[in-house]
């Protein structure tokens, strides 16, 4: 009976941990960020700075505007509880990449912003 109630017990602190560890970028203050494993005094306040400009509004979003952010720190950010609008990191949600292509002249150009002539 005993084991029984302390394996309960157990089991809920797990599910309670679970469920607290996920911190919304939109959402939390410094102290949560930087309770995110990969995230450091120095990340977080980058992270509150961009904040200040607008709330991010999906991972994509968040990857372009805080500097050190990439595809790959985003997706170890999202499994260690980060969430941006509440969302975790998915595969479809990679930030735009922008495509630079040569031209015949050998030099390259964003094709984003070249005009076909």
């Amino acid at each position: 009976m005993l084991k029984k109630i302390i394996a309960g017990l157990f089991g809920l602190v797990i599910v309670m941990t679970a469920a607290l560890a996920q911190v919304d970028v939109n959402k939390a203050d410094q102290a949560a960020l930087d309770g995110i494993k990969g995230i450091g005094p120095t990340r977080s306040k980058a992270i509150l700075e961009e904040r200040k400009k607008g709330v991010f509004k999906d991972w994509g979003d968040f990857e372009n505007r805080v500097s050190g952010i990439g595809e790959k720190s985003a997706v170890k950010l999202s499994e260690a509880g980060l969430t941006v609008n509440g969302e975790p990191r998915s595969a479809s949600a990679a930030a735009p990449k922008k495509v630079i292509a040569k031209s015949k002249a050998g030099v390259a150009e964003d094709k984003a912003t070249s005009s076909k002539n």
